[in-house]
């Protein structure tokens, strides 16, 4: 598959407090933030007109899932747009808190872990051929997302039995087997529930769950495009990759998160060792002669460029890359913080940057602070990220739920819509199956939407 659909799921924590002191707890809050939503969609879980998905998950975390994406900077604007529409409820909801004379404010972060350990996730999803032998899957897609954190890890500092010391990923220490069919009871690296969203007969959606939340662009560009150029190298039978088996894949995960220039290599059940940046290396040199001789889109062939550059330069001055990877950014203003003051890593300042790097308000927020200032290395325009807040990608299924979704708006009828259902709760309970994920629209779709006119 050299077009493919993605997208991507992202858990926000939420802290409502003043003066450092929590006053309500995330239940009380989301039920603040979800006023708005709940006003008009009758439920704290509906679609928007974007095409994406917003809901309040298990644990009061707002989660917000972009609309199927087939290019790279749509799914970096509906990312990013997931942050302002969220921003947007935040407003909201402080003015309803300030109305009923609850003093506070709210704390919106795109991280990955809380203060006492609870983890929450960024999961992506790819559409992938129906394939039943996840053999390949194991052999080259795990080793490549255990070893992708030397650029998409968040950074985090963790204090457990090794000390107090910092990390690529938030979320390797949360993650307990490469695969299962479980999502939060042992959670995996690679989620196998065959829940498709699409014809079964012809496609799987292959769920990752290993992955931290990104605020970097270029960060969520790379790890995407890099993923889904790998998957088709898998899927691509005639192309021939190495196994890459780890002996021990959540120790080398663990392991890996901890070894932030790549110098202690990991064995692999073939007896050989290899660093995270050697596997790494070695994909991409395979990926470069994948895209010569196949027809990918321009983005993916992008993202191989970018992949080569990052390497190379995480090779030569990991630190060059604090415009583009989350966990060097961070660590880059923890270690200007603590050569300036000269506090100890596990210092409550050091801990507050760790937290404030992933607030998602643009005055208080240091990736937006810094990201004013040119600091970051931009994929969209300002235009794209708001464009997407109300505008589903014009490519992909997501046209047709979103524009219906308008359409019922402005003629105030009663819908519900999933992923692959579009439904007038009408006396005729007209539905239309969107069972093609690439199809941007069908004749079925556009007699329902003239049928909402006729009928306004």
């Amino acid at each position: 598959m050299l077009r493919r659909i993605y997208g991507i799921e992202t858990e926000y924590g939420i802290i409502f407090s003043l003066r450092g002191q929590r006053r309500l707890s995330p239940d009380e809050v989301s039920r603040f933030l979800f006023r708005k939503v709940v006003a008009w969609g009758r439920s704290s879980n509906v679609f928007l007109e974007n095409g994406s998905r917003l809901y309040l998950d298990v644990g009061s975390h707002p989660e917000y899932a972009t609309a199927e994406c087939d290019s790279l900077s749509d799914l970096v604007a509906q990312d990013k747009a997931g942050e302002a529409i969220l921003r947007e409820l935040v407003s909201y909801a402080q003015a309803q808190l300030s109305d009923e004379g609850i003093r506070g404010e709210i704390f919106l972060f795109k991280n990955n872990t809380d203060s006492t350990g609870n983890s929450y996730g960024c999961h992506e999803n790819y559409c992938i051929d129906r394939i039943d032998d996840l053999s390949r899957l194991e052999n080259v897609f795990i080793p490549f997302l255990i070893s992708r954190q030397i650029f998409a890890g968040a950074g985090k500092i963790v204090t457990n039995a090794r000390g107090t010391t910092y990390s690529m990923s938030q979320r390797a220490e949360h993650i307990w087997e490469a695969i299962s069919s479980a999502t939060t009871r042992s959670r995996p690296i690679i989620n196998t529930r065959d829940e498709p969203h699409a014809d079964p007969e012809k496609y799987r959606r292959l769920h990752v769950i290993v992955g931290d939340s990104n605020m970097s662009e270029f960060a969520t560009f790379l790890k995407v495009g890099t993923a889904s150029v790998v998957l088709a190298m898998i899927e691509d039978r005639h192309t021939v990759l190495r196994d890459y088996t780890m002996a021990s894949p959540i120790n080398a995960l663990r392991d890996i998160s901890y070894d932030l220039w790549s110098k202690e290599p990991v064995k692999l059940l073939n007896g050989r060792d290899l660093t995270a940046l050697e596997i790494q290396e070695d994909l991409c040199e395979r990926a470069e002669q994948f895209v010569n001789s196949h027809a990918l889109p321009q983005d993916l062939v992008q993202s191989v460029r970018l992949w080569r550059e990052v390497i190379e330069q995480y090779r030569s001055d990991p630190m060059g890359l604090a415009d583009r990877v989350d966990w060097i950014a961070k660590l880059q203003i923890i270690d200007r913080e603590r050569e300036r003051t000269g506090a100890e890593l596990g210092d409550p300042k050091v801990a507050l940057i760790d937290l404030l790097y992933h607030d998602t308000d643009f005055a208080r927020g240091l990736y937006y602070r810094r990201n004013v200032r040119g600091h970051f290395r931009k994929v969209v325009s300002a235009e794209m990220i708001e464009r997407a807040t109300t505008t589903p990608p014009s490519t992909t299924r997501a046209h047709m739920r979103g524009t219906f979704i308008q359409a019922a708006k402005q003629w105030r009828r009663d819908y519900t819509v999933d992923w692959v259902h579009l439904k007038l709760n009408d006396e005729l309970q007209r539905t239309v199956l969107l069972k093609d994920p690439f199809k941007s629209t069908d004749d079925r779709f556009l007699k329902l939407l003239a049928s909402l006119e006729r009928h306004g």
